[in-house]
């Protein structure tokens, strides 16, 4: 756990790691689950994602995933024995993740090349962002099935103001393609499991705290809109400032921050400037220094990681509904 004045990031304990332990399934199951399925597997899966069709008479063997969130889907799954390859991550795995993330060789520590990804023999991509698949990183969709690669993009990570269901769809998807689906419905029952128990938790309130996610920024502020994080300030019984702007970024002026006049800064932790650093630019800017939240230290870290369209939904609102709420718990 990590601990700074006005911060709060802490680690949660649910019927997820539960899950994902083992406590609640035979990891062995899954591999039969798989084994089984793909013997018998005459009918082709089919599915649509982002303007793309791809069927899949087997499930992959030799997978590779891109972005940190999809790697915990597919480790969530169970599937750490159907990967030949992992890569870039925004912080450290999922800790109930670690096990079966040790098993998946290493490929880059952003995106691979093409020719990373041909030399592992890989069958299939599942790229989290949709910066995976151009020139300038690995390559092109159509390029990669041109070259026999099948390849899955996060559509809940693409599209403005995605919703918990889907994620879920994006999980059955996965768990469909690797003929896995009992697993990938379980999982989905133990993350709103862990959701309903927070939610509870969430005083009613007559006015909604006003929240600015600070992703980034020094002469400008780069923040969240209407991408997930969006619907998990919601979720939490919050408003985020700039919820109105119908895209999942945009850079705003630090005039109309203040305008806005937030109550809680939602600080995302990633990269290589790190959350103490965005507190203290934070602290010392003229502008945003007036804030509210700036003034009474009320900042939340939320780890990239958490904050994504991943299986760690629950965490990532829990650290929000504590951050918003330090009273209730």
């Amino acid at each position: 756990m990590k601990k700074l004045k006005g911060l709060i990031w802490v680690p949660v304990s649910c019927m997820l790691v539960l899950f994902i332990t083992g406590c609640n399934v035979d990891k062995d199951s899954v591999k039969e689950e798989i084994t089984g399925k793909t013997k018998q597997s005459a009918e082709v899966v089919t599915i649509e994602n982002e303007g793309m069709t791809i069927e899949y008479e087997d499930a992959p063997t030799k997978a590779i995933t891109v972005n940190q969130h999809v790697t915990e889907i597919m480790l969530a799954l169970g599937l750490e024995d159907s990967m030949v390859g992992t890569a870039y991550l925004d912080d450290v795995i999922y800790e109930p993740l670690q096990e079966a993330y040790n098993k998946v060789p290493v490929l880059a520590e952003g995106y691979p090349s093409k020719e990373q990804v041909i030399a592992a023999e890989a069958d299939f991509i599942y790229g989290g962002w949709t910066s995976a698949f151009n020139e300038k990183n690995i390559a092109s969709r159509e390029e990669l099935q041109d070259l026999k690669i099948d390849t899955y993009l996060q559509s809940s990570s693409v599209k403005v103001a995605p919703t918990i269901d889907d994620v879920y769809t994006d999980i059955r998807n996965i768990a469909k393609i690797f003929r896995v689906e009992e697993r990938g419905e379980e999982l989905i029952s133990h993350i709103n499991r862990d959701i309903d128990e927070i939610s509870e938790k969430i005083p009613k309130i007559e006015k909604p705290l006003d929240v600015l996610v600070f992703d980034s920024g020094e002469t400008e502020v780069y923040t969240a809109t209407q991408n997930f994080m969006n619907t998990l300030i919601t979720m939490a019984g919050a408003k985020n400032i700039f919820g109105d702007i119908e895209d999942n970024w945009a850079t705003v002026s630090k005039e109309d921050v203040v305008e806005r006049s937030p109550e809680v800064i939602v600080v995302i932790d990633y990269g290589s400037t790190t959350v103490e650093e965005k507190i203290e630019f934070l602290k010392t800017d003229p502008a945003l220094s007036q804030t509210p939240a700036v003034q009474n230290e009320r900042f939340v870290v939320l780890p990239l990681s958490a904050a994504s369209e991943g299986v760690r939904i629950a965490e990532a609102l829990e650290i929000l509904v504590k951050g918003f709420y330090p009273e209730v718990y």
